[in-house]
């Protein structure tokens, strides 16, 4: 029987990729949009996988977005003192851009009042998430919270899934966790013990042979709690 559900926070809660796609779009707004957006996440997926590797620092992994985005838009070589103006700017517009997906909070109390335990298990620096979860309204739904920084390890390390149960009083098969991701997320969480479930918001084929469930919009969730 699940008694607590696990959430991812970026993609999953928090739109990260639209607040990151305004913050940049608005720093470069002579480049083509659609390239912007979609070279700025690929970069950014890149530090992140190297400061989840222990390769670079929090600050390291931003300074190198810019660092390498800086020359493909013509602009020369920074120095990190130039990249860590601009990240200024950056992160405070992207911070401003901060909005949960618009049913995230329905579906979190429509879960709390069926006396489930709620939480976040993110890959991240700790004070950053804990900020965004305060900052679009879900600290009082979503009060236990478990970041990599702080955990000693990343998703999809069955650590840090193991790690969340433990310090919720549930074992892995009483949880379940929700992500959007469906290999660091829902795959990992699987490999845990816990229910993984895979949020698509893309809507797109089903690869062959999932084995985790798919929904494509949180609304989903109660009814597929539900029925297990």
């Amino acid at each position: 029987m699940t008694g607590a559900v696990l959430f991812d926070l970026d993609g999953t809660l928090l739109d990260h990729e639209g607040a990151a796609g305004e913050a940049v779009v608005r720093l470069f707004p002579d480049v083509d949009e659609a390239w912007l957006v979609r070279r700025w996440y690929e970069l950014t997926e890149e530090a992140v996988d190297r400061y989840l590797a222990g390769e670079l620092d929090f600050t390291a992994q931003r300074r190198d977005r810019i660092l390498r985005l800086a020359p493909e838009l013509g602009l020369g070589h920074w120095d990190e003192a130039r990249a860590d103006a601009w990240l200024a700017r950056y992160v405070a517009l992207y911070e401003a851009a901060w909005r949960p997906f618009p049913e995230a909070r329905r579906v979190l109390d429509a879960l709390a009042a069926r006396g489930l335990r709620l939480g976040v298990i993110t890959n991240g620096d700790a004070v950053q998430q804990r900020r965004k979860i305060d900052a679009i309204g879900l600290a009082d739904v979503l009060p236990y919270v478990v970041a990599s920084s702080e955990a000693g390890s990343a998703k999809p390390d069955p650590g840090i899934f193991r790690t969340a149960c433990a310090g919720l009083g549930v074992p892995p098969d009483g949880a379940a966790y929700v992500g959007d991701r469906l290999v660091t997320d829902a795959q990992g969480a699987a490999a845990a013990g816990l229910a993984g479930i895979w949020l698509d918001r893309s809507d797109g084929p089903v690869p062959e042979e999932l084995t985790v469930p798919r929904i494509t919009t949180l609304e989903a969730l109660p009814r597929l709690l539900a029925e297990r």
